[in-house]
């Protein structure tokens, strides 16, 4: 075992040793973050405006700050990008990270000096964890490859900004950086097609024993490299034992992506985001993430079914229950105050606190009432793909279908790419129905009641995912398919291409 690997095993049990001491206290934990998170933001114009120096508990602050999405919070965001210091914290930001909003347009999340080390420690004590649980540590001396953004920056009123996945790629430890891969020069490719290829060209013949991104973009490389060389990926890289993801739901890429590597690997789940890196999977099979209540972030959590109430409950982490779904909302020392991550959670265990991401509050179908959510859905195509073994889905997203005739009823509408369809394609859509029926009362009565009709199952052509999304700007990077939508935008988009 060479020096990297060995020497990561006493900081691994270090670090998880750390991290014990405040898993055992969860709301202390949590009270002394908000404690600092409130020093820090009294001396800033929002403490001014709401008041910090009257606040000293998650009642106080759910008194007086309300709870905002990036469209809300934005006149005093636009102040931190034109350049004002003391704006949501103290100073003026290190970095603001370019970020595709689905309603905003471009969005740019402050990173100061105090959010940096969030993002950096939570990849780097995921990594850790995984070392002390499993004592594997041998990837840390082959290649490492980081499917990212581009890690070229723009000053833009004094402040660097671009990608946040191309600005952590700045603070990758020197000791890591010489096994990094892609290199600078290819990882700047706007194109992300052209961009792909260089990586397959860089990486082939490398001991490539760590690939980390989100999967569909992987996918896509390890399609380019099975194509190149007529073999599996595992064939190709015989050092890959460990992938690293986050951002999606695996399950749906699950199948098709272990097939394309062709033997076993480790897994690590993480739950980053522009606003901070929230939870990682500290245990390799458990498929709960942990919940980083240390790192500078104030969690709240709101009912996701009250969401949209005028003032809903705002949960703190000695408030949850098991098995819930909650939005995410989020104070943190990047700046944001009551911040509505968008996020939806469910939480597997309490102490220590274990959450899966479940989806996205704005990402819900409930055209006709049904307020389907997306790990319902995800939920439903695995267990179909369970019944139909044969069945390998590359994307998925769910769509209305509006009757335009009164005497026929509208349906749910399921656009999937296949990369190896069902031989019975009724009693593949049949058991998406039945699954369904199964998970979501109100799509059930329904059902029940005629006045939704069975769903309609459409299969795209090969690539259509890849195309509308390049259509759009968005393909690759951090970018994601939504899996429900209450208009048929996406889904003409798709079919259009």
């Amino acid at each position: 075992m060479a020096l990297k690997a060995t020497l990561s095993r006493p900081l691994a049990a270090y670090v998880a040793h750390r991290y014990q001491r405040w898993m055992q206290d969860p709301v202390g934990t949590q009270q002394r973050v908000l404690t600092s998170l409130l020093g820090a933001g009294s001396r800033t114009a929002f403490g001014h405006d709401h008041d910090f120096r009257a606040i000293s508990d998650a009642a106080g602050l759910a008194r007086q700050v309300p709870v905002r999405d990036y469209e809300a919070l934005r006149p005093y965001l636009d102040r931190v990008q034109a350049g004002e210091a003391d704006v949501l914290w103290p100073g003026r930001p290190l970095y603001l990270a370019k970020t595709s909003g689905t309603t905003s347009g471009a969005k740019y999340i402050p990173l100061t000096r105090d959010s940096m080390p969030n993002h950096i420690n939570g990849a780097r004590d995921a990594l850790l964890h995984y070392i002390d649980y499993t004592g594997r540590s041998q990837f840390l001396d082959g290649r490492l490859m980081f499917l990212s953004g581009s890690p070229e920056l723009e000053l833009v009123n004094g402040i660097l900004t671009g990608r946040l996945s191309g600005i952590v790629n700045h603070h990758v430890p020197a000791y890591l950086r010489r096994s990094q891969l892609p290199s600078y020069a290819t990882n700047i490719i706007d194109d992300w097609e052209t961009k792909l290829d260089h990586i397959v060209e860089e990486t082939l013949g490398q001991p490539m024993s760590l690939i980390s991104g989100i999967p569909p973009w992987v996918q896509m490389y390890f399609d380019r490299i099975v194509a190149r060389t007529g073999k599996t990926v595992k064939e190709v890289f015989p050092d890959f034992g460990l992938f690293v993801y986050g951002g999606v739901n695996f399950e749906p890429y699950r199948k098709k992506l272990f097939e394309t590597i062709g033997g076993p690997v480790d897994s690590i789940e993480t739950f980053p985001a522009s606003e901070g890196f929230l939870a990682f999977q500290d245990q390799p099979g458990n498929p709960g993430l942990l919940l980083l209540l240390d790192a500078g972030i104030f969690f709240e959590f709101i009912p996701a079914e009250r969401f949209f109430e005028d003032n809903p409950p705002r949960l703190t982490i000695g408030e949850v229950e098991l098995d819930q779904q909650y939005a995410v909302v989020l104070s943190s020392n990047a700046g944001l105050w009551g911040y509505s991550l968008g996020d939806t959670v469910r939480f597997v265990s309490r102490f220590p606190h274990r959450v899966v991401v479940s989806g996205r509050i704005k990402h819900f179908l409930s055209a006709f009432g049904e307020h389907v959510i997306g790990e319902e859905v995800e939920q439903t195509l695995r267990e179909a793909m369970r019944q139909h073994p044969e069945v390998e889905v590359v994307e998925f997203t769910v769509a209305p279908l509006v009757s335009d005739d009164p005497a026929v009823p509208s349906r749910h509408e399921w656009l999937i790419e296949f990369a190896q369809p069902p031989r019975d394609t009724a009693a593949f859509a049949a058991a998406l129905d039945a699954g369904l029926r199964q998970r979501n009362v109100y799509y059930d009565d329904l059902m029940a009641g005629n006045i939704l009709a069975p769903l309609q199952l459409t299969a795209l052509s090969a690539g259509a995912f890849q195309r509308y999304m390049k259509s759009q700007g968005k393909l690759g990077g951090q970018n994601k398919v939504p899996r429900l939508s209450n208009d048929r935008i996406l889904a003409e988009g798709l079919m259009a291409v």
